[in-house]
């Protein structure tokens, strides 16, 4: 694994007899994505996620398609998780802290999150379909699993209602990109102060 890194922008490479995926990130873009995976609507939602959070992306992954599209689901959000955690360095000055009810057509969707060195994920969301087209619903956790355990993120998602699983789907992605947009960015009032009474994120 090689992995290098500047101020607020890191790259990621990660390769197993599984999948073969680089990540490059820019925590102060403007959303930029490049985006190639082979899975048709993780590329969708990856868009969205960049696009909203205002995080510059570039992301290249090769993956065991013939088998599912698990290892290369779970393995994108493993090195974006690691990306975003050194493009954050020791994490002084962000907000740290965001939530948001993200609304679209019938769906909402909430999501809460602590950037705080400390993973977890909280995840209320049910899908009523195991598949979106031929993409797997259940892999939308495993994405924000991996992102929340490699991010050192505390995340929570709950979907409060819709009917559509795309919009369920797409909410999800939103509102996390919303959220990480604002606890990433820097708080000019304590810009160069740690978000914490402990004194460090780690």
């Amino acid at each position: 694994m090689a992995n290098t890194e500047t101020a607020r922008s890191a790259s990621v490479a990660r390769k197993t007899n599984e999948t073969d995926i680089s990540v490059s990130l820019s925590v102060d873009g403007n959303g930029t994505g490049s985006i190639h995976t082979g899975v048709g609507f993780f590329d969708h939602m990856l868009e969205q996620l960049s696009r909203h959070s205002l995080i510059d992306m570039e992301i290249k992954a090769k993956g065991d398609l013939h088998i599912d599209d698990h290892h290369t689901v779970e393995d994108t959000g493993i090195a974006i998780g690691q990306a975003l955690a050194k493009a954050l360095g020791d994490r002084k000055g962000i907000n740290r802290y965001a939530s948001l009810d993200l609304a679209m057509d019938e769906t909402l969707t909430r999501a809460a999150i602590d950037i705080s060195g400390r993973p977890f994920l909280v995840w209320d969301v049910t899908f009523t379909s195991p598949k979106i087209g031929t993409f797997d619903t259940e892999l939308v956790r495993e994405f924000f699993q991996a992102l929340a355990q490699h991010g050192g993120i505390t995340l929570h998602v709950s979907n409060l209602y819709g009917a559509n699983n795309h919009h369920i789907a797409e909410t999800c992605f939103k509102a996390v990109a919303r959220v990480l947009r604002v606890a990433c960015e820097v708080d000019p009032r304590q810009k160069d102060r740690i978000p914490s009474t402990k004194g460090s994120l780690a």
